[in-house]
């Protein structure tokens, strides 16, 4: 009885570690339609971080890497304090200018709250909007952010308008379910999305949602992370918790 004992606490010590991996995945996608002019691109992408707290550590180890931070919705949820929300916001501002889109636990909390502690943390937020970069040749790249889509709050026509006339297109959205509305003539090329936890506890290939993938879906690239964070139980099993540092570049021929 004893070593079932042992054993059951090891696995649970072990699922724990998981949840709580600083996981860095370093990915380097290449479009034809990335404008040359850019000579680099680089996004820190962080979903889900819920309950969990950032470290300096973990952020030093990505200073001088990102060009801009990108949250991906489930930034909090009911029970954490926002003085740790601020705290994680003040570590991820330390890398670059940093943009956020709601997630379905975003709205656990007092939202109006959360919002003025964004707009007054210089975070930008993408509720259905873009910002656009341009380069000194006049190239231009539209980050487009879409609100919560369990919430029905999701508008990616206005976002679109938004965009305006720019080339490369990123979306952003909490929900990957935001690629069922995605069509070749709104030429993006690439989505950021959380959510799902990869399953959070898998067995084997046996899950509640997909593991964390980056797939193409009709000529857009679709990444849905695995997520920083967990929610309900501070465990992980076959889904570990990971981030993202998405280098974008001009694929030449």
């Amino acid at each position: 009885m004893m070593y079932v004992v042992i054993a059951f606490v090891s696995f649970i010590i072990y699922m724990w570690i998981e949840a709580h991996r600083n996981r860095i995945i370093v990915q380097s996608l290449s479009f034809p339609t990335f404008p040359e002019s850019f000579s680099r691109f680089r996004i820190f992408f962080i979903s889900d971080i819920h309950r969990r707290r950032l470290s300096e550590t973990f952020i030093r180890s990505l200073k001088g890497k990102v060009d801009l931070v990108v949250i991906g919705g489930d930034l909090t949820e009911k029970g954490v304090p926002f003085s740790r929300v601020k705290q994680n916001i003040e570590w991820l501002k330390q890398l670059g200018p940093v943009y956020f889109v709601w997630g379905n636990n975003d709205y656990e909390v007092d939202y109006h709250e959360l919002d003025a502690l964004l707009l007054e943390s210089g975070v930008k937020i993408l509720d259905n909007t873009a910002v656009i970069f341009e380069s000194e040749q006049g190239d231009r790249i539209a980050l487009l952010g879409v609100d919560d889509m369990n919430k029905r709050r999701d508008r990616l026509d206005l976002a679109l308008s938004d965009a305006g006339d720019a080339t490369f297109r990123i979306v952003v959205s909490h929900d990957p379910r935001i690629i069922q509305k995605i069509t070749p003539e709104h030429n993006i090329s690439l989505v950021l999305s959380g959510h799902t936890h990869g399953g959070q506890i898998r067995f084997g290939p046996f899950g509640l949602y997909e593991k964390g993938r980056l797939q193409n879906v009709n000529g857009t690239m679709l990444l849905v992370s695995n997520g920083y964070g967990t929610t309900t139980l501070p465990l992980r099993l076959g889904a570990r918790a990971e981030t993202h540092l998405i280098e974008l570049e001009h694929k030449k021929g």
